[in-house]
């Protein structure tokens, strides 16, 4: 059962990325960028782990809230720009999300360790941020694989998809290739595992 201040608090970060000016075009509807992304990963949490935290649940809910207001192209296009611009997103998510969870009222507690989450800390040590990035990695291979495989070199991208197969759990391996993926993002993860 979900409590008012749970649902006040997704209902304002679906309000927060419904204002993203990217559209995604889904099953010929368009959505907000970060508005789909944000219900998918809730959707796959509720697949992959239903029993949750409540600051987990909150978590998935916002972890690329506003991601538009910091675009990447504002950054270095090399490796030292991609990775400060993740540290700031993440400390600007974290903000952002801190905001809207102390206006409805959550606690101390509850708000850190949502915090603690969206900062990744303790990848691979605690359960619940292991979790997450499992659901981050299986969003993007559902929904966005297919779509970033047509914009590099085979090469590249089975680096990428060993880089995320090391970030997930046994567990999210296992989810992973259960996915119903299109054929031609099989057969690259294939290659990439073997």
């Amino acid at each position: 059962m979900q409590s008012e201040k749970f649902k006040k608090a997704i209902e304002l970060f679906d309000k927060a990325n419904a204002q993203d000016p990217n559209i995604e075009v889904f099953e010929g509807k368009e959505f907000p960028k970060e508005l789909i992304y944000a219900e998918r990963m809730t959707a796959q949490l509720d697949k992959f782990a239903p029993n949750s935290s409540e600051a987990l649940q909150l978590t998935v809910r916002c972890q690329h809230i506003c991601r538009w207001e910091i675009p990447r192209d504002s950054y270095e296009m090399n490796r030292v720009g991609y990775l400060t611009w993740r540290k700031d997103l993440k400390d600007f998510h974290a903000k952002k999300a801190t905001e809207i969870l102390q206006e409805v009222g959550y606690s101390k507690e509850v708000i850190n360790e949502v915090e603690f989450l969206l900062l990744k800390k303790q990848l691979k040590k605690n359960a619940d941020t292991q979790t997450l990035e499992d659901v981050v990695c299986l969003v993007f291979l559902e929904f966005y694989f297919l779509k970033f495989s047509k914009k590099y070199a085979e090469e590249k991208l089975i680096d990428i998809v060993q880089k995320t197969w090391k970030k997930m759990s046994e567990k999210g391996h296992e989810a992973a290739l259960k996915l119903e993926l299109p054929k031609s993002a099989l057969e690259l993860i294939t290659k990439a595992l073997s």
